[in-house]
């Protein structure tokens, strides 16, 4: 058995599903955090290790999480996760479920990298303890994709949902002050309340009637409480875009893909 695999069964309990009573898509994030918490805490290699001995933390840059199907609410599922690579500055983590019956519900890949608390700068991960060799063959490997340019010239129109300007196909939706709740032990807004803005952009009944097949989560910036976020929405080619601004700054896009 690779010492880098890291397996657990986890629950779906009430925490972990949405309207559908099945597996949210947004709490689909978090039981692969979980996951990679774990995986890491057991390689000695976690957030909390790493500010201790380096004055460092981890950065999770980008998100790709497959969905075969979205698991019951009351069933157990079982998750296999571990590091399938040490690209020197950044590495690529691998995280799936498998259902009561041995399908795949879902597989993730996240890409990560470490920063220092003094300057921000990244970290070589060889220098902190990370694993260097022996990982395990990827099972989800697919590469992120570069999303369309958001557009110059989009209006930036106050006011409630639903209140639109458009350019070029590129829709203004709402907007959302970061408010306390948001904030994570990094004390920045965690990645999984990008998402659930994201996945703001539709109806609940929209999301009821229509599977998501695929989210791809790029995190390119750093949101603080009292900030105000602008929600942003484009369909092309059978996908939905999302991004999200702070001032001028793109802090979060993201690609949705329905079956």
């Amino acid at each position: 058995m690779n010492n880098l695999i890291y397996e657990t069964p986890r629950l779906i309990s009430s925490a972990y599903i949405d309207s559908t009573v099945r597996l949210g898509v947004a709490q689909t994030l978090l039981m692969v955090q979980d996951n990679v918490t774990e995986c890491f805490g057991r390689l000695n290699c976690d957030g909390v290790v790493y500010r201790k001995k380096y004055n460092a933390f981890w950065v999770f840059t980008k998100l790709l999480i497959h969905f075969n199907h979205r698991p019951d609410w009351c069933e157990t599922v079982s998750t296999r996760t571990f590091p399938f690579n040490n690209g020197g500055i950044r590495t690529h983590i691998n995280s799936e479920a498998f259902d009561k019956n041995g399908e795949l519900a879902f597989a993730a890949s996240y890409e990560a990298c470490v920063l220092s608390f003094e300057n921000h700068r990244p970290q070589k991960l060889a220098s902190l303890g990370y694993p260097t060799e022996n990982f395990p063959t990827p099972v989800f490997s697919s590469q992120f994709t570069r999303f369309p340019a958001f557009p110059d010239g989009v209006a930036q129109v106050g006011g409630a949902e639903g209140d639109i300007a458009q350019t070029g196909g590129t829709y203004f939706v709402f907007e959302q002050k970061i408010r306390s709740s948001f904030i994570d032990l990094s004390q920045h807004m965690n990645n999984a309340e990008y998402v659930k803005l994201a996945l703001s952009t539709f109806t609940n009944d929209y999301l009821r009637e229509h599977d998501i097949s695929e989210l791809e989560a790029h995190f390119t910036g750093e949101s603080k409480e009292g900030q105000v976020l602008r929600v942003y929405r484009r369909d092309e080619g059978g996908n939905t875009f999302v991004y999200i601004k702070e001032s001028e700054r793109i802090v979060f896009e993201c690609r949705i893909t329905f079956k």
